[in-house]
């Protein structure tokens, strides 16, 4: 009687290993979104920092306007120090009004085959003197 009342108090080994086996499937899930959440956090990153750099290359724009650009063919260039792996290109096209320029800027960061870019259009004056 006495054994029949000490088996049931206590877990098998088979049940041991069934809730071992389900913690393990739950922290490898959870490993799986972690390291999801890294690569998505870094690719925002990216994309906010490229965001940033286009608006200054457009504010750069703005501000060269007032015709001493007499350069108007697309323009080519890298970012460097903290920016490093970020290109830039710019492209000027004639509008039906002679005075106004559309304007885009492509900030282009990673692998080129996976189209990973900013771009930004704007129209600007050209040659207006104030």
């Amino acid at each position: 009687m006495m054994n029949k009342q000490l088996s049931n108090k206590g877990f098998s080994l088979l049940e041991v290993m069934i809730a071992l086996a389900i913690v393990a499937i739950a922290l490898v899930s959870l490993l799986g979104l972690t390291n999801r959440s890294i690569l998505v956090q870094d690719k925002i990153q990216k994309l906010t920092q490229a965001t940033m750099l286009a608006q200054q290359l457009m504010s750069d724009q703005e501000l060269n306007t007032s015709g001493l650009q007499s350069n108007w063919e697309l323009q080519e260039g890298e970012f460097t120090d903290s920016f490093a792996g970020f290109r830039w290109q710019i492209s000027y096209q004639d509008t039906l009004i002679s005075q106004v320029k559309q304007v885009t800027v492509i900030v282009i960061w990673g692998d080129p085959a996976k189209n990973e870019q900013v771009q930004l259009v704007s129209f600007l004056p050209v040659g207006v003197s104030g």
